[in-house]
């Protein structure tokens, strides 16, 4: 396979050829040869990488039972949006029910070579979380609760050792000892829906915590000026930060602050999508959980300002990012492929083009005066998954 077009925000046409679900060569395009997807007019980019996914075009992770079927069809829908590979994301909820849920998606991966492509974990978010108003979110109180290690193992041998981040809120007893025995584990701990001080951010961090999670949301309405969880995160080096860029979750002024403090090069792009991602407005459900989506594409629980997860999808992610703040086209595309694969440790085969890497790929038009990222073709493997050329 021959894809052609400019890597990136770049200027010069570039042809990669694909052989055997591997990239081969990269070389300036031979514009006297054929090529399969793109040409002058396109750009290419590594796949996106999307670390916390809820659902997508009506495909619940979190309802347990969501099958195999459904699980597919949502891998093959995102592929629309550029996304590759992702980590299926499981919120607060009973010990059965977070089981069942992680069951779903390991069978889903033992019968579909597609999802087993897509899956790079499981990202289960919470239930280890606050049970305050606004640093809990859209997460059942009832569930919330202190960290349990047995549970947690119990979860990890269901997933088969797939569970790679466990988001969790640091200021509940027994919490250090937890981070520091998953970041013993490979398990990549994340700070989030929290209402720690500024002590006990630090603390996680030195104990292994490495992400923050969707930095600036899970959070209180209003908070102390200074110092509090947000700015501990922020100034923590330690720490790579995902963001949620949609418009509703962060304004455009605190994005381009965020992303000046924390740095490209520690910053991840999420959607955050749920099930209703894909879908018009109206009432879904997120889990058991029911939400709302406006027409304005807001998700809240209904009668709240509470935000419940989003609608955005990863292309408008970088799109967004490029348009709020100084981040550059290269920027963006980095922070949602790149930068989550070597968070996660599996750079060496995702988000970058290179010779040996898997070649997943995507083909985009960039609208640069509108800050608009169409795309166009994704290729997953070697394989064009998705053409709309």
């Amino acid at each position: 396979m021959r894809a052609r077009g400019k890597i990136g925000a770049g200027e010069k046409t570039t042809d990669v050829i694909a052989a055997g679900g591997r990239i081969e060569e990269i070389h300036p395009a031979g514009l006297s040869q054929a090529c399969d997807l793109g040409g002058e007019g396109f750009r290419i980019a590594p796949g996106l990488v999307d670390i916390q996914i809820n659902g997508y075009d009506g495909v619940d992770f979190n309802d347990a039972d969501t099958d195999t079927e459904q699980i597919v069809a949502a891998t093959r829908q995102l592929w629309r949006t550029g996304v590759t590979a992702f980590c299926p994301t499981i919120i607060t909820g009973s010990f059965d029910h977070i089981a069942k849920c992680i069951s779903n998606l390991v069978r889903a991966a033992d019968e579909s070579p597609e999802f087993a492509r897509a899956m790079i974990g499981i990202h289960v978010e919470g239930p280890f979380i606050s049970t305050e108003d606004g640093p809990r979110g859209a997460h059942p109180k009832q569930h919330a609760r202190p960290p349990d290690w047995n549970e947690f193992q119990k979860w990890q041998g269901a997933a088969r050792g797939q569970i790679r981040i466990i988001t969790l809120s640091p200021e509940w007893p027994g919490a250090i000892d937890f981070i520091e025995r998953a970041a013993a584990a490979g398990v990549i701990v994340a700070i989030g829906h929290t209402a720690a001080t500024p002590a006990q951010i630090a603390d996680a961090a030195r104990a292994g915590a490495r992400l923050s999670t969707h930095l600036g949301n899970g959070s209180h309405a209003k908070i102390d000026r200074h110092p509090n969880y947000i700015w501990e995160q922020l100034a923590n080096d330690d720490l790579w930060a995902s963001f949620i860029v949609d418009g509703h979750h962060l304004p455009p002024s605190v994005v381009k602050c965020f992303l000046r403090s924390k740095g490209v090069a520690r910053g991840i792009l999420v959607s955050d999508a749920i099930a209703a991602a894909g879908k018009p407005a109206g009432r879904y459900k997120l889990g058991n959980v029911e939400v709302e989506v406006t027409p304005a594409r807001r998700v809240c629980l209904p009668g709240t300002p509470y935000l419940a997860g989003s609608v955005l999808e990863m292309h408008e992610a970088v799109a967004k990012t490029v348009q709020y703040s100084d981040a550059t086209l290269d920027d963006a595309l980095l922070m949602a492929s790149h930068n989550p694969a070597k968070l996660l440790g599996v750079a060496g085969q995702f988000g970058s083009i290179e010779a040996g890497r898997r070649a997943d790929l995507i083909l985009f038009r960039w609208d640069d005066e509108n800050s608009a990222l169409d795309v166009a073709a994704t290729v997953v493997n070697g394989e064009t998954v998705f053409a709309a050329i």
